[in-house]
């Protein structure tokens, strides 16, 4: 009698289609054409790229352009084609690209910055291109007459920008690790509120206009997710990656229809609220109880000030963020179930550590560009479907 052998279901991982090579440094930013089997890149050794895939399935560039210095970031828009291109000398450089996307004109120079460009970003609806610089100010010229409309003087450096058309919010994230939203109007602006969740720099930022929520990366390890249409402060954090945001050699999907719970707020106390005992500081209590006092630590479901007696037990909580594991108290450990321990997301090996990202939504194609000076084209529709 022969046994029938199941075949092993395959995991659903992204598929690698191509890896472009042939740069000299780091490649700042890079992005897929829509609707179109093209990449452009901008790098750090000066150049300016337009990648179209040929018959023989390899990417080769149809404009390859030298710039007088580093090239720092870029925004394109597909619509009109246009290229607008961050520099470290500050300044912003525009250009046309031809419909075959087989030539590049020269349109405008913004001389925006006194230091460098760190994040741009073409507005078509507003005809305003934003910028942000090392020079912590926050510009928007209109793009139609090449004139400065506004500025607005950051605490530190800016390092990630979106803006929502429908309410002109300019969402601003800078090395502070705060996230500020200001209100632009045709040549002035007023600050709006500022977020501050993130303990290190925040590295990028993501506004989706449909759920009105705002995304925020930072060098803390953790994504947080900001409920801005909601109107209620609430902020979801979501902790997937084991160093610095920007530079995981690992990416992540998150499950995006997940009911995720906020994270609680730190409670303070001078004593254990699980056994009451001292901490640290607690001197009166301390003598009274003749008691050593103990180092406080906290519980990531329940937000308890808790000694590390009570608090021994480690466990995942996807539902609130916490991919890995993290310090809970005994008693909440012993409620979370093997349900509540479902991983919400998924993480797949990009062999490179990445410095950049770009998804296009359309073919379900993803972009990375690494410290390996390679960029690295995947399918990522058996992920995403």
């Amino acid at each position: 009698m022969a046994a029938e052998i199941q075949p092993q279901p395959q995991a659903r991982k992204p598929c690698l289609l191509s890896t472009i090579e042939g740069f000299q440094e780091v490649v700042s930013t890079a992005v897929i054409i829509p609707k179109e089997d093209g990449v452009i890149s901008v790098s750090e050794d000066r150049t300016i790229r337009v990648w179209l895939k040929r018959d023989s399935g390899q990417y080769w560039p149809s404009v390859h352009h030298t710039m007088s210095s580093s090239c720092s970031c870029m925004s394109f828009n597909p619509e009109t084609r246009r290229l607008s291109v961050g520099m470290d000398t500050g300044s912003i450089c525009e250009f046309i690209l031809s419909e075959d996307y087989n030539k590049m004109t020269p349109a405008r120079t913004y001389h925006a910055h006194q230091g460098r460009v760190t994040v741009v970003l073409f507005v078509l609806e507003m005809e305003w291109l934003l910028s942000t610089g090392q020079d912590k100010n926050f510009t928007w010229h209109c793009s139609e007459s090449g004139q400065q409309l506004g500025t607005y003087r950051t605490t530190a450096w800016v390092s990630g920008l979106q803006f929502d058309v429908e309410t002109r919010h300019a969402f601003v994230g800078d090395q502070s690790g705060q996230v500020t939203i200001l209100k632009l109007e045709q040549d002035s602006c007023s600050l709006v509120t500022t977020f501050k969740g993130h303990t290190g720099n925040v590295t990028a930022l993501c506004w989706d206009p449909v759920q009105r929520v705002l995304f925020s990366g930072s060098s803390d390890h953790s994504i947080i997710m900001w409920d801005i249409g909601g109107r209620k402060g609430t902020a979801i954090e979501l902790q997937g990656h084991k160093i610095t945001f920007s530079q995981e050699t690992k990416y992540k999907k998150c499950v995006a229809d997940v009911f995720f719970e906020q994270t609680p707020e730190w409670l303070d106390s001078d004593s254990c609220q699980k056994c009451e005992q001292p901490f640290f500081w607690n001197f009166k209590q301390m003598w009274d109880s003749k008691k050593i006092g103990l180092r406080q630590h906290h519980c990531r479901k329940c937000g308890q000030a808790v000694c590390g007696k009570c608090s021994s037990k480690r466990s995942t909580i996807p539902l609130m963020g916490f991919e890995f594991e993290v310090r809970v108290c005994d008693s909440c450990h012993e409620s979370i179930t093997d349900e509540d321990r479902a991983p919400t997301a998924t993480f797949h090996d990009s062999k490179h550590s990445i410095v950049y990202m770009h998804y296009e939504p359309t073919a379900g194609n993803l972009l990375t560009s690494g410290t390996d000076k390679v960029i690295k084209l995947w399918d990522m529709t058996p992920v995403v479907s």
